[in-house]
C-alpha cells in the first residue's frame, strides 16, 4: 500500500511540474507536440488538437515535448519555425522553464494550506531517529514510532521536555516506553545510560511533536505561504550548502535519499496522519522545485542558463551543442539517482 501511495505522490508531482510547462507554452503560442507522465513503454495515448497525450509504464519522470526546446533544421527555419520554442523571444522561453519550478511551489502551498484547515488527531510525540547500539535501539524503539506513555506520564502531561527531564532524572534503573508502531501497541523497559558529553542520562532517541493546529481556511492560506516561503528557503540554501560541501568533498550523503528511502518516509507520514502526509508531500514538492533551479545540463535551471548565455552573446548556441551537453547532463542525473537508490537499498540490510 505504502508504495502505491508513493507512486501515487510522484505521478501527482511530476504532472504538476510539467503542467506548469505545458500551461505556458501553450499561453505563449509555442507548440506542444507531447506531454507525458512516465517513461516507455507506453500504457495509452491519445491526441487532442496538436498535442499528443501519454501515460507510460515507469512513473519515475514525465516530459513534455516542446517544439524547438531540442533545436533542429526544421524547428529553426521549418514551415511551422516561428511556433518554435528556440525562435520564441528570451523572455517567454525563461517562463516556459521556470513554469515547472513555480507550479511545483504554488502546488506546495495549497497542501500545506490544506494541511493547516484539516489539522492533526492531537499532540503525537514520534521518534525521528533512533542512535545506533543505543539503550533505545537495544530495547528496540524504532524510528517512526509513537510514544503513547513513559513510565506513569500520558495523555496531555506527554511532551518531549517532560521525556527528556524523565529520563535524565530516573533513579529506578530502566523508563518504561509504552508505544505504537503500524498500530499495535508495545512497551518496552530502557535503561538511560549517562552521557558525559550532555551531562545528563539519556537513552538515545530524537523526538519531533507532530501537531498541526485546524485554523480557518483564510488563516490556513495566509500561515501557508508564509510556511512556504520559509521551508523553500531552507531547503534551497540547504541545496546550495550540500553542492559546496559535495564540491569540497565534505558532503554528507547519508542525508541525501533517493526513492527508495522516500518511499519508507512516505510510510512514516501514512502513519503520523493525512495532515503530515500533505505537509510531506508538499516538502517534496519543493524540494524538487529547488533541484530545478540548479544550473545544471537537463535541469531547468541549466536550460535558463543557455537562454541567459545566448542573450549576452546575441546569438543561439549551436543545436549540436546544446543538445549534447543536455544529454551528457541527463545521463549524469540517471547515474547519480542509481547511486543514491544503491545506497538507499545498502542501509535498508
Amino acid at each position: 500500500m505504502i508504495i502505491v501511495i508513493f507512486l501515487v505522490v510522484l505521478a501527482v508531482l511530476i504532472f504538476v511540474h510539467e503542467l506548469g510547462h505545458f500551461l505556458v507554452a501553450k499561453r505563449s503560442g509555442i507548440r506542444v507536440d507531447e506531454f507525458a507522465i512516465g517513461f516507455p513503454p507506453k500504457i495509452f495515448s491519445w491526441t487532442r488538437g496538436e498535442t499528443k497525450y501519454v501515460l507510460n509504464l515507469i512513473p519515475f519522470g514525465g516530459y513534455v515535448k516542446i517544439f524547438g526546446e531540442n533545436p533542429d533544421d526544421e524547428s529553426m527555419t521549418g514551415a511551422d519555425s516561428k511556433r518554435s520554442f528556440v525562435n520564441a523571444k528570451k523572455w517567454k522561453q525563461v517562463c516556459v522553464l521556470v513554469a515547472g519550478i513555480g507550479m511545483n511551489i504554488i502546488f506546495a502551498w495549497i497542501l500545506i494550506s490544506i494541511s493547516f484547515m484539516v489539522g492533526s488527531n492531537g499532540n503525537q510525540i514520534v521518534l525521528t531517529s533512533v542512535a545506533e547500539k543505543s539503550p533505545a535501539q537495544q530495547a528496540g524503539l524504532m524510528q517512526g514510532d509513537k510514544i503513547i506513555s513513559v513510565d506513569s506520564i500520558t495523555g496531555k502531561d506527554l511532551s518531549t521536555d517532560v521525556i527528556i527531564k524523565d529520563i535524565s532524572n530516573n533513579t529506578t534503573g530502566a523508563v518504561s516506553v509504552t508505544f505504537e508502531r503500524k498500530g499495535v501497541v508495545k512497551q518496552v523497559n530502557v535503561t538511560p545510560e549517562f552521557n558525559k558529553v550532555e551531562n545528563k542520562k539519556i537513552v538515545g532517541i530524537y523526538m519531533e511533536n507532530i501537531n498541526i493546529e485546524k485554523v480557518n481556511p483564510f488563516l490556513a492560506m495566509w500561515d501557508g505561504l508564509k510556511l512556504t516561503a520559509s521551508t523553500f528557503g531552507q531547503v534551497t540554501l540547504g541545496l546550495i550548502l550540500f553542492i559546496f560541501h559535495a564540491v569540497s568533498g565534505h558532503a554528507d550523503y547519508s542525508q541525501v535519499s533517493g526513492p527508495v528511502g522516500i518511499v519508507g518516509m512516505v510510510g512514516d507520514a501514512v502513519n503520523f496522519g493525512f495532515a503530515y502526509l500533505l505537509v510531506f508531500v508538499a516538502f517534496i514538492s519543493l524540494s524538487l522545485a529547488a533541484i530545478n533551479l540548479v544550473p545544471f545540463p537537463a535541469l531547468d535551471g541549466g536550460r535558463v542558463l543557455f537562454v541567459a548565455i545566448e542573450a549576452v552573446i546575441r546569438r543561439p548556441i549551436k543545436p549540436a551543442i546544446a543538445n549534447t551537453v543536455n544529454t551528457v547532463g541527463f545521463f549524469i542525473l540517471i547515474g547519480l539517482m542509481l547511486i543514491v537508490t544503491y545506497r538507499d537499498i545498502v542501509k535498508l540490510f
